[in-house]
């Protein structure tokens, strides 16, 4: 890091940060990929038992097994638990990082370098022990990294303008992004169910006047199920909720501290990355983990 300005990347977090955060991608893929292929076979199922044929039996078959295969693989490699026990501890780490890069509590910037570090290793220690086993992938290090020692030596101001810009200006940009991006595809995806929810009702009431014989409503019903089921998963408007409220939340810290003084400084970081923390544990426990 060359400038005082500059705030702390992802390389320059420890090695434990990306360890857990390439293990909640790699979760979160899986669990997508998962997911979509699981409700794409409900719809082919659909199809193919509207269909009277043969070769439409044999394909039902086929779907079922791969359906059943699917299931087995969700069950046994529980690619979600990854994916949320991976950002829990990322997360955790990010902040720890940041405490101890600025001088926020439990890291004041009076706390001897060496008396810093060993806290630093205690604390990213005992985050280790308490996570799960789906939260890594291959570990190395847990040591402060230079960037971090760095940003620490700088002078206070140095310090506040780099935890202003570089966390909290950024996190609160990413909820509001994050929030609009939600905010609209909650808002298609209700437009795209009544979409079929009407094709759905065209279909059955031709059906019943004897207009075709083809069943397009039930595969339209299954459409409207699948689509339900992954909205469900996503959960747009509960997360577009969620994150505007962070961001909220997010202006009104940084207004605190921008007047912070040195001697509050250490509190107020301290207040700001608890509040992070809150927008995370709400969005573990939306998602049915503890």
């Amino acid at each position: 890091m060359s400038d005082g300005s500059h705030g702390l990347g992802d390389d320059d977090l420890p090695v434990v940060f990306r360890s857990s955060d390439s293990a909640s991608l790699g979760g979160q893929r899986n669990y997508i990929r998962g997911t979509k292929i699981r409700l794409a076979l409900a719809v082919a199922a659909a199809l193919c038992g509207a269909l009277d044929q043969r070769a439409a039996v044999v394909g039902l078959v086929a779907v079922f097994v791969l359906t059943i295969c699917v299931e087995v693989w969700l069950l046994t490699e529980r690619p979600e638990q990854s994916w949320y026990d991976g950002r829990a501890l990322a997360e955790s780490t990010k902040t720890l990082a940041w405490r101890f890069a600025v001088g926020g509590t439990p890291f004041p910037a009076d706390l001897p370098e060496a008396g810093a570090h060993r806290r630093f290793q205690l604390r990213l220690g005992e985050l280790l022990r308490e996570a799960p086993v789906s939260s890594l992938s291959p570990l190395g290090s847990i040591a402060v990294t230079d960037a971090m020692t760095d940003l620490r030596a700088r002078p206070f101001a140095e310090r506040k303008e780099a935890y202003l810009r570089h966390r909290i200006e950024d996190q609160q940009a990413w909820y509001s992004a994050k929030a609009a991006s939600n905010v609209r595809n909650a808002r298609r995806w209700r437009l795209v169910l009544i979409a079929v929810e009407g094709l759905g009702l065209t279909a059955a009431v031709l059906r019943l006047l004897d207009l075709f014989t083809f069943d397009l409503a039930g595969i339209l019903a299954a459409v409207l199920g699948a689509g339900s089921a992954w909205l469900a998963v996503r959960q747009y408007e509960t997360l577009g909720r969620a994150y505007t409220f962070a961001a909220t939340e997010l202006s009104v810290i940084h207004e605190r501290l921008v007047h912070a003084d040195e001697e509050t400084w250490a509190d107020e970081v301290s207040d700001a990355e608890e509040a992070i923390s809150r927008e995370h544990t709400m969005w573990r426990a939306s998602r049915g983990t503890g």
